[in-house]
């Protein structure tokens, strides 16, 4: 019912701004759906008026009310100014990006996916920085598994969130390394070029082991914005491991 009523006009050519229930109403309904992404994406796309609420103030929410702990610490120094780029944020929480065949991974084709639960963890993060970064915040998730790709095998995908990114030690050692920025590909959460931290060399040992991981399976990029995505091969589970899974 709620999407008939903002199916206004086409959101190419949504110029309505009558008619509409107020923000403080629309906060309350989509407060009571308890923040539901889906719903906020879709109303959006229907009208520009509800997705500039959306960009302003809902995603803002939903990135709060989803990840309380992270969003504290992102804001905590003041510099972490994300007007415009709640939405970027809200969809790094949830969304696989996954990869295209001939795109920025070049490996398989693995289409980007809703993910209902990710865990974020800041002492994971270190284990992505190199030793002298380790001062430098940053929140990676979980891998998202996909299994038996093939010959490419076990595919991981990561995701993750710097603090204070423009102040960073890794955003100045990316500069002093004169490292290029991606000639095509784009960040598929703010759409900001994308600096390859393999080609930049600093992809820490300590990686694959907190990923459980190849190696020399491993590449991930940063965006100007800090957003990280990366892909990995997974290292297969054991005997004992996969056991305890059919369990």
């Amino acid at each position: 019912m709620l999407v008939k009523q903002f199916r206004c006009l086409h959101s190419a050519s949504c110029i309505c701004t009558k008619g509409h229930l107020s923000e403080d109403a629309i906060f309350l309904v989509i407060q009571h759906m308890n923040w539901n992404p889906r719903l906020i994406a879709i109303l959006s796309c229907v009208c520009k008026w509800f997705d500039d609420i959306a960009k302003r103030i809902l995603w803002k929410e939903f990135c709060r009310t989803r990840a309380p702990k992270i969003m504290l610490d992102l804001q905590s120094s003041g510099s972490y100014n994300v007007d415009g780029n709640w939405k970027a944020l809200g969809k790094l929480l949830i969304h696989c990006s996954g990869c295209n065949k001939g795109g920025l991974f070049n490996s398989v084709h693995i289409p980007g996916h809703f993910v209902y639960r990710t865990r974020f963890s800041r002492t994971s993060g270190k284990s992505f920085l190199l030793p002298q970064c380790r001062s430098d915040v940053l929140y990676v998730s979980d891998p998202c598994e996909h299994l038996d790709q093939g010959e490419e095998g076990d595919i991981g995908f990561f995701r993750g969130i710097f603090k204070s990114f423009l102040v960073s030690t890794v955003r100045k050692m990316l500069i002093d390394r004169k490292t290029d920025l991606h000639p095509t590909e784009v960040c598929p959460y703010c759409k900001a070029k994308l600096w390859n931290m393999l080609q930049a060399k600093m992809i820490p040992k300590s990686t694959c082991s907190r990923l459980d991981a190849y190696e020399d399976c491993i590449e991930y990029y940063v965006c100007l914005n800090g957003h990280l995505l990366g892909i990995c091969t997974l290292l297969p589970l054991s005997d004992s491991e996969e056991a305890s899974e059919l369990e």
